[in-house]
């Protein structure tokens, strides 16, 4: 419970203020603007935490909530599994140290399903260990609702149940669960609490499909299976020491037979990954497990060198292990988190620049990493398309479009100005498009594109620039706001058509 509380409060001390939210925090949430069963891009349940986030007043303390909670909850996880294993203080004390100097640092700071899926799958594996510790059907709906949100919150969650599925056919004694009526019982409680975004995604032409292609062609197809596998050493090189013997003593040892499963769930579901040229980060959530049945492997061996050996270190090395994944955090905190003003992170370059992690998608190296980048210029953006749209006349504002190029502009627009009175900004991208306003009586748009174009000119009756994002460090440096006038007929029938060819890729019509 320690760990689980220095998880949890030590996140609001490693973000420095010099950086607004990530692109992606603000989609998710203006989803909670438009609570439905289903979106574009994800599934509902970052959305429902969203809407709870607004409720609550919309504070970037409130949106940092959810990660922090999900990363804290998964270390409880982890130590408690240590514990149920047999595992002391030091087994406890070191599996959750391991998730606390791993990927996992990075990853609990955002406001994405990344964090509530790494503690769906902690939560399914620990409650199938206790189910094999004790055979107690609840622990296998217990399961069944684990999965259940975790398919309402990413579908990576059908991966790890094929995974799940594969483990227990492998095993004969396992094999044995597939006969147990409780075991499809938690398969149809599951199935029931995804219900009703699987009758959303069919409703509307199952745009998963459409955004996996998307996702296919314009970034999976990109990755190379020695990249994945040299990442997955990567993102938790500093437990790798822990997780690897655990993983051995899964599937070869005799002290973890019974739990076989469990490391075969892990195989299966990053070499599936691997397969399909999933995203490295995809792998996490398979690894806390690790860490657990690791730590008490390690526990045990050093008590039996202690009998055989007269082992003498074992009561000062125990401490030393336990803080030895966290010596990784010291060494590359900038890293980990943004605790750096952007301005003294790119004063870093020099000392970090050889491992990459300033090298964007453009394959160049620039002032800060990309994700970093990808956290300044937001509010900056919303500020100024106010005063942008304060500049119109009365009349007009009433009747004004606010055109984004990304859901990233429209979102953080809508973040920042969300007690202003202001029309809120639309964007033709990703699930804008069921939010896309009609432009039936529409007399002024204000154009917000990272690549903007005069081509439009002609078709408003005055057309002016008016600011820009000038934030140095921002990887939306550049994004332009314009102020069109009296748009005509044929740029409001261009955009319809727009909309419609959108819509129609996504919801599979021909």
């Amino acid at each position: 419970m320690c760990f689980a509380l220095l998880k949890f409060v030590s996140g609001y001390f490693l973000i420095s203020p010099g950086y607004d939210l990530q692109r992606d925090e603000y989609l998710y949430l203006n989803q909670g603007l438009h609570l439905a069963w289903g979106y574009l891009e994800v599934p509902p349940l970052i959305a429902a935490q969203g809407w709870l986030t607004l409720a609550l007043g919309g504070g970037e303390g409130w949106v940092h909530f959810w990660p922090f909670l999900w990363g804290a909850a998964t270390v409880y996880l982890v130590g408690r599994l240590a514990q149920r294993l047999g595992g002391g203080w030091f087994a406890q004390s070191l599996a959750c140290t391991c998730y606390l100097g791993t990927g996992f640092a990075r990853l609990n700071i955002l406001f994405q399903p990344n964090s509530f899926e790494v503690f769906g799958f902690m939560f399914c594996l620990y409650w199938l260990v206790r189910f094999l510790q004790e055979g107690r059907a609840r622990y296998l709906y217990l399961i069944g609702i684990g999965l259940g949100l975790g398919l309402l919150n990413k579908y990576t969650t059908l991966f790890f149940m094929a995974a799940l599925g594969g483990a227990l056919l492998l095993l004969t004694p396992s094999r044995r669960l597939l006969l147990n009526r409780h075991f499809w019982g938690a398969v149809g409680l599951a199935g029931l609490l995804w219900l009703p975004n699987v009758l959303w995604q069919l409703r509307h032409g199952i745009p998963f499909l459409h955004h996996m292609a998307l996702l296919h062609d314009s970034q999976l197809v990109h990755v190379e299976a020695a990249g994945f596998w040299k990442d997955q050493l990567l993102m938790c090189v500093a437990a790798s020491w822990v997780w690897m013997p655990g993983l051995l003593a899964l599937l070869l040892g005799r002290t973890f037979r019974p739990y076989r499963a469990v490391g075969w769930v892990a195989v299966l579901g990053v070499a599936l990954l691997a397969a399909l040229h999933g995203k490295s980060y995809y792998a996490l959530g398979y690894y806390p497990v690790l860490f657990a049945f690791g730590a008490v492997w390690w526990e045990t061996r050093i008590a039996q060198w202690g009998e055989l050996r007269n082992f003498r270190w074992k009561t000062a090395l125990r401490p030393v292990l336990v803080v030895l994944p966290l010596a990784f955090v010291v060494m590359y905190l900038p890293l980990m988190f943004p605790v750096r003003s952007p301005a003294a992170m790119a004063t870093l370059h020099a000392r970090y620049a050889h491992l990459g992690v300033y090298r964007w998608e453009d394959g160049r190296d620039h002032p800060l990493p990309q994700d970093y980048a990808d956290m300044l210029g937001w509010r900056e953006l919303a500020d100024k398309t106010w005063a942008a749209y304060q500049t119109l006349p009365d009349s007009v504002r009433a009747h004004t479009l606010i055109s984004c190029g990304n859901y990233g502009q429209a979102s953080a627009i809508n973040y920042y100005n969300r007690t202003r009175p202001m029309p809120r900004a639309s964007s033709m991208n990703g699930s804008y498009l069921f939010w896309y306003p009609a432009l039936d009586h529409c007399q002024a748009v204000i154009i917000v594109d990272d690549e903007p174009t005069d081509e439009v000119a002609p078709h408003f009756a005055s057309l002016r620039r008016f600011g820009a994002i000038a934030n140095p460090y921002a990887r939306e440096q550049g994004t332009a706001i314009s102020i069109g006038l009296r748009p005509d007929s044929a740029i409001r029938a261009q955009v319809r058509q727009e909309w419609r060819t959108s819509m129609a890729a996504w919801e599979g019509q021909p």
